[in-house]
């Protein structure tokens, strides 16, 4: 473990969040002999925590602090006070996350110049390109143990694809498999292969599937370069007189405000907590928040095109045996204006438990229809869609006016519309997900409308010229040096794929780039 660094050491790095993007960043620092310390808002949960019950471990690992949400998304009329499913514990939400890891195309970091210029959504190309994140996916993927790379075999089918893969091959899609997952097909890297026990939201209780909690931290920690404190929430950001930031103030596990100090301090909270700390953190010398000259913080919020679809048979399917996600079908992840909407999605094999199917099939429904699918569970196959949603400056994280927290910091209000090009996206997926499962004599389809959002993207966006966006192609925001955004928020545009792997190789590409420019004595 890493010896605890003193509160007014100002050589260390401070991370804030130890998910995908904090997680890999602060061990990656850690392994280049740098100082760093990362700061963990939830607690320190280890796979012995694990249990497979998913209200359980819903209410012991998930981001639950109050939130308001806002806009005509349906999550805003069925889960207000819960906008995304995401985790507030060491590991973040690669401890919940389902493995799928997948490269983005080279169309999708150059969206203004491939799609145009779409009426209210606030198109911009990244400032980097497929061909200069590669050699990082590759070495992302290495790290994760990637199924399908590096000469590691694909998962086994359960059911679930196999249903999939029938209904792929009837309609002529050319691309299904089960997936690049970052669970382990054979043991890698001190961890097991998975054994196919399914229910993977909960934390993968043999630690087959890849997570920062127990295959990046502890590499960190065993430098003796990286110390991580859970329980530990990041309230303010400071900054001296010259506008350089000079450390955090955090409540400690027993609500106590502690100030550490840091030479540098990344941001990786996720898309909500980084833009709200951010705000937060205003100054006479940032009205605004940080890094904010742009007023782009917390703006073009994502959160995926997302839906479901769920078909019954007339014979057992068992969906929930096996891995939740190992099952894809990307031949819909093109890009093809010809059908009604640009950008694409992927249909991925998804099973949820009974407890949670019951609240995300149709909530507040019920009556016979919802509860003869209900009886059907055994039946069942599904998927769950993902698409590449619009930019819009107006889909925003804002400071609620009144309400706050227990530390008395204004809470983020999540708002969200859905884009025309969004609904005619989930149209499209929703048919052709039901002609999937029609193809091979579904009795009954259901299309499943969003669920609480996973993938949480934007709202600090990578830019090329300032005015555009909150931080340069290294995470680096654009008005301060020393300060970096380092999760899904600096994302500036969503792509069609889940973004985990994007998130992962980004932090690998900005560990290397803060060493450097330590180095140089430049930050």
């Amino acid at each position: 473990m890493g010896a605890p660094y003193k509160l007014d050491d100002s050589s260390v790095v401070v991370v804030i969040g130890s998910g995908a993007g904090g997680g890999t960043l602060g061990s990656q620092l850690a392994r280049k002999g740098i100082d760093t310390v990362i700061l963990e808002a939830g607690g320190r949960h280890e796979i012995d925590d694990f249990v497979n019950d998913e209200w359980t471990m819903f209410s012991k690992i998930s981001w639950l602090d109050p939130r308001t949400t806002s806009g005509s998304w349906r999550i805003a009329k069925d889960f207000s006070g819960l906008p995304a499913w995401i985790v507030k514990a060491v590991g973040g939400s690669t401890v919940h996350w389902a493995g799928a890891s997948l490269r983005f195309q080279a169309h999708e970091f150059k969206a203004r110049t491939t799609y145009g210029d779409i009426p209210g959504a606030n198109l911009l190309d990244w400032p980097l390109t497929l061909e200069e994140l590669e050699p990082y996916y590759a070495k992302a993927e290495s790290n994760m143990g990637v199924t399908r790379t590096n000469g590691i075999p694909g998962l086994p089918g359960n059911n679930n694809f196999k249903v999939m893969k029938a209904g792929a091959d009837k309609l002529g899609y050319k691309t299904c498999h089960t997936g690049r997952m970052a669970i382990n097909s054979k043991p890698r890297d001190g961890r097991p292969s998975c054994r196919q026990i399914g229910f993977c939201f909960q934390g993968c209780v043999i630690g087959a599937k890849w997570s920062t909690l127990y295959s990046d931290i502890p590499k960190g920690e065993d430098t003796g370069k990286l110390e991580v404190r859970p329980n530990s929430q990041v309230l303010k950001i400071e900054h001296d007189a010259k506008g350089k930031v000079t450390g955090v103030v955090y409540a400690d596990k027993n609500g106590k405000l502690q100030r550490q100090k840091a030479r540098i301090v990344c941001v990786a909270g996720n898309s909500i907590e980084s833009p709200r700390l951010l705000l937060n953190s205003h100054s006479n010398m940032f009205p605004d928040g940080l890094a904010n000259s742009s007023g782009q913080v917390g703006k073009n919020y994502m959160r995926h095109m997302t839906g479901s679809v769920y078909a019954v048979f007339d014979k057992p399917v068992h969906m929930y045996r096996g891995t939740t996600m190992a099952g894809i079908i990307t031949d819909e992840s093109r890009n093809d204006p010809k059908r009604g909407f640009v950008g694409g999605y992927e249909m991925e094999t998804l099973s949820l438990g009974l407890p949670f199917m019951a609240a995300f099939l149709d909530p507040g429904a019920w009556g016979r229809s919802f509860t003869s699918a209900l009886d059907m569970y055994e039946n069942m196959a599904g998927m769950w869609l993902v698409g590449e949603d619009m930019p819009q400056e107006s889909n925003a994280i804002t400071l609620h006016p009144t309400k706050k927290d227990k530390y008395g910091m204004p809470i983020p209000n999540v708002h969200f519309d859905d884009h025309p090009n969004d609904v005619a996206m989930r149209n499209h997926a929703y048919k052709q997900g039901a002609a999937v499962y029609d193809a091979v004599g579904a009795v009954r389809t259901f299309p499943t409308p969003p669920y609480p959002s996973t993938h949480n993207l934007g709202t600090n966006r990578m830019s090329e010229k300032p005015r555009d966006g909150v931080v340069n192609k290294w995470g680096q925001t654009h008005d301060i040096a020393n300060l970096f955004v380092s999760d899904g928020s600096q994302f500036t545009t969503g792509g069609a794929e889940n973004p985990t792997l994007t998130i992962v190789a980004l932090a690998i590409r900005q560990s290397d780039y803060i060493a450097e420019q330590m180095k140089k004595g430049a930050i």
